[in-house]
């Protein structure tokens, strides 16, 4: 008797949440950030579940590899076809640049009205240490088999040339990135392309009149509001690879622990740069 009560019981509907945060590159583990890598588990996960409504993506990223946030977004649409569920992105602090690319990736965009939304263009930032080397009485020695195999060398004085290749491949990379926005979002977009794809940024309020986002509102709220009380948010985990104490640790395991501190450190750095440009 109990088990005919169970098997007439409605399942509650669900949606799944996977989370992209942080830098987005190459490289999966315990690197902090996005790449293809280490999401491609929880949005296999997500899109598999039978009962889910939609799936929903919580994003917040300042952007990073253009590549990887084609790659990732090309692989949400494809598991949406063949799942034939609808993909809500909810934007928290920041979704710029290759952030806004995923975000884009979605049937529809929300964000809270203070987030950082846009920055659609192509941005590469160096120094250049040839006068301080020559300062110091150093040589550059650079010997190269290809005359452009060491353009943009930063020991060396920056060269008309090499400025205008690099500039031609960040237009094209930049084109990329437009024929996607438009692709996903040509028919809702407002205002001046000149202006939407000038590499500027707004926030989450005027977002929604520029088009770039559907309107305001947090993960649970739009999804409670869209499908009723009754449907349960699902976080979908990466897995988590734990040490049980470096001191226990043989010497090879302690040392890729420390390594993984390191590169924990480093990749939070680098994350404070992409989000110093935003004020954040």
């Amino acid at each position: 008797m109990l088990s005919r009560l169970l098997f007439w019981r409605k399942r509650r509907s669900v949606v799944p949440v996977v989370r992209l945060s942080g830098v987005i590159a190459a490289g999966g583990g315990l690197r902090r950030g996005i790449s293809l890598e280490a999401v491609e588990p929880q949005l296999k996960k997500a899109f598999s579940l039978k009962s889910a409504k939609a799936v929903a993506l919580i994003i917040n990223s300042p952007g990073g590899s253009p590549v990887q946030s084609a790659l990732i977004g090309q692989r949400v649409r494809d598991l949406a076809r063949k799942a034939d569920v609808p993909v809500l992105a909810f934007c928290e602090d920041v979704a710029a640049s290759g952030g806004y690319w995923l975000a884009a990736s979605a049937d529809e965009i929300f964000a809270n009205g203070a987030s950082i939304i846009g920055s659609i263009g192509v941005v590469s930032a160096g120094f250049g240490f040839d006068r301080a080397i020559e300062k110091l009485g150093i040589d550059r020695r650079v010997y190269t088999a290809g005359e452009s195999k060491a353009i943009l060398d930063p020991f060396r004085p920056e060269s008309e040339d090499d400025v205008e290749r690099l500039k031609s491949l960040q237009a094209e990379i930049h084109q990329q990135f437009i024929a996607h926005v438009v692709e996903r979002r040509g028919g809702k977009l407002k205002g001046a392309h000149e202006d939407l794809f000038s590499g500027a940024f707004w926030s989450g309020e005027t977002a929604v009149d520029l088009g770039l986002i559907d309107g305001l509102g947090d993960c649970r709220s739009v999804v409670t509001k869209r499908f009723g009380e009754d449907v349960d948010l699902m976080s979908i985990q990466p897995k988590k690879k734990l040490f049980s104490g470096i001191g226990g640790l043989s010497g090879t395991m302690a040392g890729a622990a420390a390594a993984s501190v390191v590169d924990e450190a480093a990749q939070l750095a680098l994350e404070r740069a992409y989000l110093s440009r935003f004020g954040l």
